[in-house]
């Protein structure tokens, strides 16, 4: 649960982290935001912790409300942000995340694990086939990079939700930032291949964005086996991104 709280000295943002709500895919952790936030504070990207604490056997975190609104455009700004972020040298005590194809292939069969449509069949039948090797390569990633976390106002942005960071593979923040049913939850439509591209070039690290480009049709799947659990969960605005992704899988089985 969030709340804005309005001060005089300044608006804040209070989270009320439930402990029986359980999401298979987006961790969700008062303490590892309450870590990054703190770690962050001087790099001008997170908003301002204030305080945290427990309520009732539940956690919760105060921190200044963020100016600016949710990213529209301007891929070269997003891009900047989280190639510095990757490239941080803070060292946190972080759960790992998951790396290589194995390891998503085997999230993705968690996640269709828990679907019970007919949906189900075709979404594991169209899990990719080609294999990727772990990195060792992995840095601090922020987990959930969609659009409605990166806040833009003029030129800076703020990232937050700090609840499911991670040391893992920098490709995971693209793909999530990249994602066509993520890019129409919080913005109405998916990166044209263009905007996807040229976003790819900003980031500027050509190795992880080939290891990307041959994870990709893996976070597709794992994306599409998400939407469906959310769609089925009562969540209906997935159901359009479950297509997007199957769309997206369906494209990359063309040109292979």
């Amino acid at each position: 649960m969030v709340w804005k709280v309005l001060g005089e000295s300044g608006d804040t943002v209070l989270k009320l982290y439930r402990t029986k709500l359980r999401n298979p895919m987006f961790r969700n952790d008062a303490q590892l935001e309450a870590l990054c936030l703190r770690a962050f504070e001087q790099e001008g990207f997170v908003p301002r912790l204030q305080a945290t604490g427990q309520h009732q056997g539940d956690a919760w975190v105060l921190y200044d409300h963020a100016p600016g609104r949710p990213w529209e455009s301007g891929t070269a700004q997003v891009a900047s942000l989280l190639r510095k972020l990757h490239g941080s040298t803070v060292d946190l005590p972080l759960p790992s995340g998951r790396n290589g194809s194995a390891d998503l292939a085997r999230h993705g069969a968690e996640l269709l694990a828990l679907c019970s449509s007919d949906f189900k069949d075709r979404v594991t039948a169209m899990r990719p086939d080609d294999p990727v090797s772990p990195t060792k390569r992995t840095c601090l990633i922020h987990g959930d990079p969609v659009a409605g976390n990166i806040l833009v106002d003029g030129s800076n942005l703020t990232l937050i939700d700090w609840q499911c960071p991670a040391i893992g593979d920098p490709c995971e923040d693209l793909a999530l930032f990249l994602s066509p049913a993520m890019q129409h939850l919080y913005r109405g439509v998916p990166l044209n291949p263009d905007v996807h591209a040229r976003f790819l070039t900003e980031y500027g690290a050509p190795e992880t964005v080939a290891r990307y480009e041959a994870l990709r049709p893996w976070y597709a799947w794992r994306m599409a086996a998400y939407c469906l659990w959310r769609f089925e969960n009562g969540s209906t605005d997935y159901e359009k991104g479950l297509q997007l992704e199957l769309e997206a899988l369906e494209d990359h089985a063309i040109s292979e």
